[in-house]
């Protein structure tokens, strides 16, 4: 039994149908990437005005800095995750896309050593390297979670480049971990809890976006060596699983929220609260996200070239960049209920 229906006969004699992006959304995929690296060094002032809250040092980098960490997270962990879905199709394609692992462990290890320093620095801007003390990271738990992220891209980056495969999961694993345990510190109420739905979350998360890139550039390579009926097949195994995927991150995210966030308070902090506000604009960020992934489900399944899913899915992998550039904006601003 296939996934999907068969792809369609092209039109022309020139080979088999390809996915081709328009000028017009190459603009667009452009202009939202911009926005998505300008939201954590331009969101911190509007999301805190008129909050009466005090931003923290270095919001704006910090911002930016989990932003390129979260992405370089996902990239692996999706061309795995993305792999093993294609080995489980009957006669796909041998053929991989180059993998993008050894530059996302590059950029990982550079963001999680800006984000060390500044722990190393007592959560503040390092003005020079003298200030940095190194051994006072090995002191404190923050510490430590710094540093266990900045080896564990290092470790992902030797295994990329010697084709170490499937061990790159254990670093991943290894980061999704110490963020789950960084975001819940030992005075929170039940921080085990909140470390467990935030790890979950984050893995989640990891999985849907980078798994959707990954699963687009195979989509296109062998749509491009004339195979476009495995590629959307693969796309609609994904599309499969990314439901159970989301179903996992909206659970996690709204316990998440509660925690955080009493019921009888969630709608004043939602306005009033830097922390409310940027939440706000991610739920409805992912609420878009979620509807561009219905459209390319349903062209999946009854358009007569399943492969015009392409559209909307690459729609939606750009609004899942920006999602994760809000994602590391969140990381960076006050919790509004200190427990």
């Amino acid at each position: 039994m296939t996934l999907i229906r068969p792809t369609a006969e092209p039109a022309g004699a020139g080979g088999p149908a390809e996915p081709r992006p328009g000028t017009g959304g190459a603009v667009a995929v452009l202009v939202l990437v911009t926005l998505g690296a300008l939201i954590p060094l331009l969101g911190p002032p509007a999301a805190l005005s008129g909050t009466g809250e005090d931003p923290p040092p270095g919001t704006a980098g910090i911002a930016l800095l989990r932003t390129v960490l979260f992405a370089a997270l996902c990239v692996p962990v999706g061309e795995l995750f993305v792999q093993r879905l294609a080995g489980r199709l009957p006669g796909a394609p041998a053929a991989r896309p180059r993998s993008w692992a050894p530059y996302a462990a590059g950029a990982g290890f550079l963001a999680a050593l800006g984000l060390a320093s500044m722990v190393a620095t007592g959560n503040l801007v390092p003005g020079s390297p003298a200030e940095i003390d190194v051994g006072g990271l090995y002191e404190s738990r923050d510490g430590k979670l710094a540093l266990l992220e900045v080896n564990a891209f290092a470790l992902a980056g030797l295994l990329a480049l010697s084709g170490g495969g499937r061990a790159l999961w254990w670093p991943m694993a290894a980061v999704a971990v110490a963020e789950a345990l960084r975001a819940h510190p030992t005075v929170e109420h039940s921080p085990m809890v909140g470390s467990a739905l935030t790890l979950v979350h984050v893995a989640c998360s990891a999985l849907w976006v980078g798994g959707l890139v990954y699963a687009l550039r195979t989509l296109r390579l062998w749509s491009r060596r004339g195979h476009p009926g495995p590629g959307a097949a693969l796309l609609g195994l994904y599309a499969r699983v990314a439901v159970a995927l989301l179903a996992a991150i909206t659970a996690t995210g709204l316990w998440s929220t509660l925690r955080r966030m009493p019921p009888e308070t969630v709608l004043e902090q939602l306005t009033e609260t830097a922390y409310g506000r940027v939440l706000l604009a991610k739920v409805l960020l992912v609420g878009a996200v979620a509807a561009l992934a219905l459209s390319a489900r349903h062209r999946l399944r009854r358009a007569a070239d399943p492969l015009s899913a392409y559209v909307p899915a690459r729609a939606e992998v750009v609004a899942l960049g920006v999602v994760v550039a809000v994602s590391g904006l969140l990381t960076a601003l006050p919790v509004p209920i200190r427990w």
